[in-house]
């Protein structure tokens, strides 16, 4: 069904004097300035989920001395925020195909901005909690719908540039609350950290702006709001020709009939998500089962390789390094935050260059040896009865080295890859397993790292970190083929297969014929490879 269309299409362009007929270099189109446009809007909600992250780990030093709590109720406070997210990245999957992706980003910032004030005016632990409890909601959702629209809304040329964005946005959010944590540290301690937490609510107000945007072409042609999708699909791709393209695509995984031209159709039997957990978990086809796996490992190993630990901990890592002023502790701190920030930056422009694989198995292998060898520096401090100046700038150096070789490659592709890898009827439900995943992994590792490093000592932490970094290494060598320049509709001819490195050939076959959407589009289990 896809070959004879894309044949057809494919005579059109080698007709037009915008493309050799032999398919010969041509000049590069520039980026779609509304769908980078669209791109920022949406992952602006991702600053509420790094403002969070990079304010509470300053944050806590003053909550502690205000509320005189224990490590442990640090630990919870710190880590369940993650946990509570699970409740709104499970919600989110759903709630975007009922309301639309548009909608859903709206009350996503609705939420964020009720948490924020809560925990701004809490006035004692349990009410800080409540607060936290609503934030989290946020962040699931946040997490969720971010990188699903901006993948949507992206054409296949610069998908990897935009849908890195949600990470980008992150990483401003961690900047500005490292940033936070120091403009209010002079306040009084009462005052200081109220003030950290409550102007979170700031951005949250900005998410109101989603209203402007374009719904998901995708998923108005899930609803059958053909005309409105194609609307969206010109203003959000390179070219007519691709445009036109793109909205076949959408309507053969979306099960409309490829000649139908009419604005309006009846939507298709799980227009709204239903049976798709069926799909994914009971009776999945071999290309969704290897999508599955890939997400469900990439999302674990981002967050069990240790990185929100570095992140909201790092006054502890610094303190144990021998720094004790808090105000430098602090100021450390912002540096991390503005490596992670600017490293993120050069990421965006390597996606579509190199492409994911390489990009991921480079970042992973700078993780290893950074961890590695921070975890030596902490232990020879720990074991050393004076202060050794080297060793503690050792240790600065590779936590900024984490952050900088986590934010190159791991930070951002595991969101991108995430979000482009699942089938259209699957993807909201198939990301949010992705996003609860990580919002598990990472609880875990945020609420264990204070006790883990008394039991183990913070350098044994740190080994045990560069041990699971070892194993996600080999899991994305072995696992994940390489995703850079398909459309979403093309994914599914590179799974099914863990022998997936097959010859360039042959991935240009799987190119041309379209068997990419037949395979991810068969309930049946059938293939067509």
């Amino acid at each position: 069904m896809a070959g004879p269309h894309h044949d057809a299409v494919s005579g059109h362009l080698a007709g037009s004097d915008k493309v050799h007929a032999d398919f010969g270099p041509v000049k590069k189109p520039k980026r779609n300035k509304f769908a980078f446009a669209c791109a920022i809007l949406a992952s602006m909600t991702s600053i509420l989920l790094g403002y969070d992250i990079g304010v509470m780990s300053g944050a806590t030093i003053y909550i502690q001395k205000d509320l005189k709590i224990s490590d442990v109720q640090v630990e919870i406070l710190i880590g369940t925020l993650k946990l509570y997210s699970l409740i709104g990245s499970a919600a989110a999957g759903r709630t975007s195909d009922w309301l639309g992706r548009r909608y859903t980003i709206v009350l996503t910032g609705s939420i964020s901005f009720v948490g924020a004030l809560l925990m701004g005016f809490a006035t004692n632990y349990a009410f800080l909690m409540v607060g936290r409890f609503v934030a989290g909601i946020g962040v699931g959702y946040a997490l969720m719908i971010a990188p699903v629209y901006t993948a949507e809304v992206s054409p296949a040329s610069t998908r990897g540039f935009l849908t890195s964005f949600p990470e980008v946005f992150i990483n401003i959010g961690v900047l500005l609350g490292y940033v936070s944590n120091y403009a209010f540290s002079k306040l009084s301690t009462h005052l200081g950290w109220r003030m950290m937490l409550g102007v979170g609510a700031i951005p949250s107000v900005a998410l109101a702006i989603g209203l402007a945007m374009p719904e998901s072409p995708r998923w108005l042609v899930m609803q059958g709001r053909l005309g409105e999708a194609r609307r969206v699909l010109n203003k959000t791709s390179d070219s007519k020709e691709e445009a036109q393209i793109r909205l076949s695509d959408i309507k053969e995984a979306a099960g409309i009939p490829l000649d139908c031209d009419n604005d309006i159709v009846q939507g298709t039997k799980r227009n709204h998500g239903e049976g798709v957990w069926k799909e994914l978990f009971i009776y999945p086809t071999p290309p969704v089962r290897h999508v599955l796996i890939a997400a469900i490992g990439i999302h674990f190993f981002q967050q069990a390789s240790g990185i929100d630990s570095v992140v909201l901990y790092s006054p502890r890592i610094f303190e144990k390094a021998g720094i004790t002023s808090d105000g430098h502790k602090l100021l450390a701190t912002i540096a991390v935050g503005f490596v992670k920030t600017t490293s993120i930056l050069v990421a965006t422009f390597l996606l579509d260059r190199v492409g994911r694989r390489p990009l991921l198995l480079s970042s992973v292998a700078g993780m290893v040896i950074s961890l590695g060898t921070l975890a030596v520096g902490l232990t020879i401090i720990d074991h050393s009865q004076k202060k050794l100046t080297w060793a503690v700038v050792l240790c600065i150096l590779m936590v900024l080295s984490n952050v900088a070789t986590f934010s190159i490659g791991m930070g951002p592709i595991t969101w991108v890859y995430s979000s482009e890898i699942f089938p259209l009827r699957l993807r909201a439900q198939g990301v949010s397993i992705g996003v609860a995943v990580s919002s598990v992994t990472s609880g875990v590792v945020s609420m264990t790292f204070i006790s883990l490093y008394k039991a183990i000592t913070i350098g044994g932490a740190f080994f045990l970190y560069a041990g699971i970094a070892t194993v996600s290494w080999i899991f994305f060598y072995l696992i994940l083929p390489e995703t850079r320049g398909k459309t979403l509709e093309e994914m599914g001819g590179l799974f099914g297969k863990l022998n997936w490195k097959c010859s360039k050939k042959e991935n240009e076959e799987v190119d041309g014929n379209g068997n990419g959407q037949v395979q991810l589009g068969n309930a049946n289990g059938q293939s067509s490879a």
